[in-house]
């Protein structure tokens, strides 16, 4: 009986303890994440199921969508349509709805988009600048030109050290240093083919893949002297490139072939050309490698693919003109 006496407190301090732990744990919860450009919301479809499970309003002409670390919050670029945007929707994800909508000011047209160390960073193609948005205080802490017009999509490398971005009108690519201040020492623009606009760095952070539109070449660079390393050719419009997590390939989408290619990163060769029956853009792969998500913005549809068929196994319909894809654990 004493036994049982003693023993009672540490199971009720034990039940007690229980939900913080799950919380702290997170749920266990997985969600692909996708913006529908003309209907100026984000859906939520569940990655298990892959059922949709709730929508979000967000501003004009969302094209990109940034996820905070603990996989709770969604920042959308509201690009705007006819009229430039100058806002960036904070989403809270669980909660399906938008917390606020943050005024960028004079930084028009928000295109490309991260989360580093919880602040993010985005460009603004109207200013041909990048800038940094502290979402707890709704300022922008921290301003760098590029000079170059049309600075549209963006990759910052696994480090947090150095960003990216392409430029597609000026057909270069700039690098910015971000252990230093905003200054001239530290930005670099580096020539490459005609109209970037497709850019990731690899897993590993020793190589920026660029795809050009104009050209229907992929240019490689080399962070660590910020040089063109090699070009390949793959299709004739790579709009978008994709490591998969595990650096072991690359995913392009040839938007004049209408097709997902997928490319060893290593021998730089194809591995498999996959028909969508549309216009590929957007590109996410799962954390897992096990499946990758397409956009086809002008079927108002998303395809699945699975990594290890290579083969499209669902298609799932989001919406009008979907675009932006992101991932949400929490």
């Amino acid at each position: 009986m004493k036994f049982q006496k003693a023993l009672l407190p540490s199971i009720f301090f034990s039940l007690l303890a229980f939900p913080l732990l799950a919380c702290a744990q997170g749920t266990g919860r997985t969600e692909l994440l996708i913006l529908n450009k003309n209907e100026a919301k984000m859906v939520i479809v569940d990655a298990a199921t892959l059922e949709k499970v709730g929508e979000v309003p967000t501003g004009d002409f969302p094209h990109e969508v940034a996820v905070s670390a603990d996989g709770k919050t969604a920042y959308v670029a509201n690009y705007g349509a006819q009229q430039p945007n100058n806002s960036i929707s904070v989403i809270d994800i669980p909660g399906r709805k938008e917390i606020k909508r943050i005024d960028l000011g004079g930084f028009y047209r928000p295109h490309g988009i991260a989360v580093v160390d919880g602040k993010v960073f985005f460009t603004s193609e109207s200013s041909r600048t990048v800038a940094r948005l502290d979402p707890q205080t709704e300022k922008i802490d921290w301003v760098m030109g590029t000079g170059q017009t049309a600075t549209h999509m963006l990759a910052i490398t696994p480090d947090g050290g150095r960003l990216y971005t392409a430029n597609i009108a000026s057909d270069t690519v700039t690098s910015i240093n971000l252990k230093g201040p905003p200054s001239p020492a530290n930005i670099k623009q580096i020539a490459v083919g005609r109209q970037p606009e497709a850019i990731d760095v690899s897993p590993n952070g020793k190589e920026v893949w660029v795809g050009q539109n104009g050209d229907g070449k992929i240019s490689i660079i080399d962070p660590a002297t910020d040089q063109v390393k090699e070009s390949i050719e793959v299709g004739k419009v790579p709009i978008r490139v994709k490591f998969t997590p595990d650096g072991k390939y690359v995913l392009v989408s040839d938007a004049s072939s209408g097709e997902l290619v997928v490319v060893d990163a290593a021998t730089r060769k194809e591995v498999k050309r996959a028909s969508v029956g549309g216009v590929p853009v957007g590109i996410l792969v799962q954390p897992d490698t096990k499946r990758a998500y397409v956009a086809l913005t002008q079927l108002d549809t998303v395809k699945v693919f699975d990594m290890e068929t290579m083969e499209f196994i669902k298609d799932l319909k989001p919406g009008d003109n979907p675009d932006g894809l992101g991932w949400a654990a929490y």
